[in-house]
């Protein structure tokens, strides 16, 4: 009787063992990737040994402070923002990249505007977010024209904040990335002067907690390839997509084709010109005071997951 009974609390406590087991993934997301969007719709989940924890945020900062903390074991964040976050010693590594298309990062400024270069936003408001794109897009222009870094005035401000002060004429340039593009385009008729295209990478970083990686590795590495097809996936369907994104992400439906349709996300390892990529725009926020020192970049990449992608 005694072995039956304890047959018959093993077979009870089984399930609970093996749901204690179960790995479960937590992944910080933002618009501008739309990753769990575009792995739903897509439908590469499903069957995985492991199970997704998705958080939401509305820019990288919160992403970044996730990943420092340990609540997040893989982040989606620009280039920029993860060198900034692992300058300063947090625990991270750079397990994989996303390029996408270099007009998705721009400078906006109103449609009555006539500035049409940043020789014309001498002396004018230019809102940025420090360690974002739109503070390494602003920065890098001044460069290419051999203008000092205080030849406009910047405002700090977060997107969101910039996106309502645009149209209304508190700011007079907006250097941000998508949706925020698409919407200023769509519904005021901004136009971008200036884009990332021959000014800065604008490769987006995938980014580990390092105390993650060996404890997740598997589910890591499957995650990862699981990601490369959700994107080669929206490629091919972008319109259906756009439409599945904007219900999901309450856009209108314009917007979303507008930023969808010229996106061209991609997954990528790090290879040798995403290390290179790095290193130099490390090189360039030191050079221009956006980061407090040199910072040597090679020691935060990780390329034992490159056979995670196909």
């Amino acid at each position: 009787m005694k072995l039956l009974h304890a047959l018959a609390t093993l077979v009870l406590l089984t399930p609970l063992a093996q749901a204690a087991e179960q790995i479960t993934l937590r992944v910080g997301d933002q618009n501008y990737y739309n990753v769990r969007a575009s792995v739903e719709a897509s439908g590469v989940l499903e069957g995985a040994p492991y199970t997704v924890d998705w958080k939401h945020f509305q820019s990288a900062a919160p992403v970044a402070e996730g990943l420092d903390a340990g609540a997040l074991d893989l982040g989606f964040l620009g280039d920029s923002g993860f060198i900034f976050l692992a300058a300063k010693g947090a625990p991270v590594k750079l397990i994989g990249v996303s390029r996408q298309n270099p007009d998705t990062i721009a400078l906006l400024v109103p449609k009555d505007s006539p500035a049409k270069s940043i020789e014309d936003l001498k002396g004018k408001k230019v809102a940025y977010w420090p360690g974002a794109w739109s503070q390494q897009l602003t920065l890098r222009a001044l460069e290419k024209a051999d203008l000092p870094n205080d030849y406009v005035e910047f405002v700090k401000l977060m997107p969101i904040d910039a996106a309502a002060a645009l149209p209304q004429g508190s700011i007079d340039a907006f250097p941000v990335w998508e949706p925020y593009i698409s919407q200023q385009i769509v519904f005021s008729g901004a136009r971008p002067i200036i884009t990332a295209r021959n000014l800065m990478p604008g490769l987006s970083s995938i980014a580990a907690n390092a105390n993650s990686l060996e404890p997740k590795r598997a589910a890591i590495a499957d995650f990862l390839g699981r990601l490369q097809k959700a994107r080669a996936w929206v490629e091919a369907n972008r319109q259906a997509y756009a439409d599945l994104w904007a219900k999901k992400a309450n856009l209108d439906q314009a917007v979303s084709r507008h930023w969808i349709d010229q996106a061209h996300m991609t997954i990528e390892p790090v290879d040798t010109q995403a290390a290179a990529d790095y290193q130099a725009t490390a090189d360039f926020l030191a050079k221009t005071g956006a980061l407090p020192k040199p910072f040597d970049f090679s020691g935060v990449i990780d390329t034992s997951f490159t056979a995670a992608f196909h």
